[in-house]
C-alpha cells in the first residue's frame, strides 16, 4: 500500500508521513513549496520522495493524504479526483490511525505540542509508543499500543479522534476565521471531552476550563489549591523550575524541569498526571523530565558571542507574552528584542491590542509582514504589520534582506517568534553576524 501526502512539508503532514513509513507503508509526497523546510532533513533521512512539480507518482493503489491548505482546485487534487483514488484530509486520516491504538489526545490553544512532546518523551524512555507531534516529529513501533496525539481544535478537527485519555492544556478564543467566540470554542472542547474513553485531564488554573460540562472522570492540574494536580514548592530560577507534586493530597514526587516559565510547567503537570494514572513510577517519570530539552521550534537557543538567538513558534498574544517572560526569567540580564511574524489577517484584526501588549514587554520590537496561505489580503483591507508597529512604542518594521538591523544589538536576546518561516531571517542574521566576526 501506497500513501501520497500533498503538502507534506507541514509540520503535522511531515510527522504523519514519518509515523506511516514506520509502520511498514511506502510513503512519498508533494509540496509546493520548493525552499527547504525544517520538516524536511527528517523525511530525507527516510527516504521518503518529495515532488514539487508534475510527477506520475499516482497509481491506482494509492491513498492520498491532504494538508489542511490544500484545496479541492490544487492540480494534484484534480488529478486525484480524476482516478477517483481514495482520499483522506489529515485529520480524517488521524481519525482511522486513533481508532488503531489506545489513544492519548493532546488539546489546547496553547502547549500542546510540547506537552505531547513532553509526554511521548517520558512514554519512549519508559517502554515506547507511538506520537504524532506538530513540530514535524513523528513515530511509530508495531509493537506498541500506546499512540500519543497533539490534537487541534481548528475546523473542529479534533473530533474525528477516538482518545481513551483527552488532556486539555487550556482554552482561548483562536481561529477566528471559523470560530464565531468564545463560546464556540468551549462547545468544540466540550465535545471532544465527552469523547475520551477513560478520562479527561485539564488544566484547571485556567479561567474557562471549569465551565466545561463533561460526563467522564476529569481531573484537573495546575498550581491552584482546588487542583486534583497540583504543583507546589515551586522554584523558577534560571537554570529551570522545581517543583513538587501531590495528586489528590498525596505525594508524587519531586521533579527537576529544564524549561522556563509557568507555562511550561503547567505542560509538565499534565503529561505528569497521565503518568500517574498511567501508572508510572514518579522517580522514573522525574528522571526523564529531567534530559526533555523541549519540542522542535520551542525556545530553541543559538549562542553567538554575548547574544543568544530564541526560535519559538509562538503566534498567538499568550504565546507571544509567555515566550518573552521566560526569556526574562533565564536572562535578566540581557536585553530582550522581539521580532515578530503575524500568521493569519484574522488573527491580527481580532488580538491586535492584545499582540502590542504583549510585544510591549520586550526592550525592542521589530514586526514582519503577516504571513498568510488560507486567506486574502483584499479581505482584510488595512490589516498589515503597521496594525501592530503603530501600537507598540519605539517598533520598526522588518523583513527578509534586513537583518542588519539588529546588528547594533549586543548582550541581548533576541527571539524570532512565528508559526512560519521566520527562522529563514534568523539565518540570515546569523550569516551577518559570522562575517562581522571575521572582519
Amino acid at each position: 500500500m501506497k500513501y501520497y501526502l500533498i503538502g507534506i512539508k507541514g509540520a503535522g503532514m511531515s510527522a504523519l508521513a514519518l509515523l506511516l513509513s514506520d509502520l511498514g507503508y511506502e510513503v512519498i509526497g508533494y509540496d509546493d513549496a520548493s525552499e527547504h523546510r525544517f520538516t524536511e532533513d527528517s523525511l530525507v533521512e527516510r527516504g521518503i520522495t518529495i515532488y514539487n512539480g508534475p510527477n506520475d507518482a499516482l497509481d491506482n493503489d494509492t491513498i492520498v493524504v491532504r494538508s489542511p491548505a490544500i484545496r479541492d482546485e490544487h492540480p494534484e487534487m484534480q488529478k486525484v479526483f480524476a482516478m477517483d483514488l481514495r482520499n483522506y484530509e489529515y485529520h480524517e486520516m488521524l481519525g482511522k490511525l486513533t481508532k488503531k491504538f489506545d489513544t492519548i489526545c493532546i488539546a489546547g490553544c496553547h502547549g500542546k505540542t510540547t506537552t505531547t512532546s513532553m509526554l511521548a518523551h517520558i512514554m519512549q524512555d519508559m517502554g515506547g509508543c507511538n506520537y504524532i507531534i506538530g513540530d514535524g516529529h513523528g513515530y511509530a513501533n508495531k509493537e506498541s499500543r500506546r499512540f500519543i496525539l497533539e490534537s487541534c481544535e481548528y475546523r473542529r478537527h479534533f473530533l474525528a479522534y477516538e482518545p481513551e485519555y483527552v488532556v486539555i492544556t487550556n482554552i482561548e478564543l483562536d481561529h477566528t476565521d471559523y470560530f464565531k467566540n468564545i463560546d464556540d470554542v468551549i462547545s468544540a472542547y466540550q465535545e471532544f471531552a465527552n469523547k475520551a474513553g477513560k478520562m479527561v485531564i485539564i488544566c484547571g488554573d485556567d479561567p474557562y476550563t471549569h465551565s466545561l460540562e463533561i460526563s467522564k472522570p476529569v481531573y484537573y492540574y495546575g498550581v491552584d489549591d482546588d487542583n486534583d494536580i497540583q504543583a507546589r514548592n515551586i522554584e523558577y530560577r534560571n537554570d529551570g523550575t522545581s517543583f513538587d507534586v501531590f495528586i489528590e493530597e498525596e505525594y508524587y514526587g519531586h521533579f527537576d524541569l529544564p524549561l522556563f516559565g509557568k507555562h511550561m510547567l503547567l505542560n509538565a503537570l499534565a503529561a505528569i498526571g497521565v503518568c500517574h494514572y498511567e501508572r508510572l513510577e514518579a522517580k522514573e517519570v522525574a528522571k526523564s523530565l529531567k534530559t526533555f530539552t523541549g519540542a522542535s521550534r520551542r525556545f530553541k537557543e543559538t549562542f553567538i558571542g554575548n547574544n543568544v538567538l530564541i526560535d519559538d513558534y509562538a503566534h498567538h498574544p499568550t504565546e507571544v507574552r509567555v515566550t518573552i517572560k521566560a526569556a526574562r526569567q533565564k536572562y535578566p540580564d540581557k536585553t530582550i528584542v522581539a521580532v515578530f511574524k503575524a500568521h493569519t489577517f484574522s488573527r491580527v484584526q481580532e488580538f491586535a491590542d492584545e499582540f502590542a501588549s504583549a510585544l510591549s514587554l520586550a526592550d525592542k520590537a521589530f514586526i514582519m509582514d503577516i504571513n498568510y496561505d488560507r486567506e486574502l489580503p483584499e479581505e482584510y483591507p488595512g490589516v498589515n504589520a503597521y496594525t501592530l508597529i503603530d501600537k507598540i512604542e519605539g517598533a520598526e518594521y522588518i523583513e527578509q534582506g534586513m537583518a542588519d538591523k539588529l546588528l547594533p544589538y549586543d548582550n541581548a536576546a533576541i527571539l524570532f517568534m512565528s508559526s512560519k518561516e521566520i527562522y529563514l531571517l534568523q539565518d540570515e542574521y546569523m550569516k551577518l553576524l559570522k562575517e562581522k566576526e571575521q572582519n
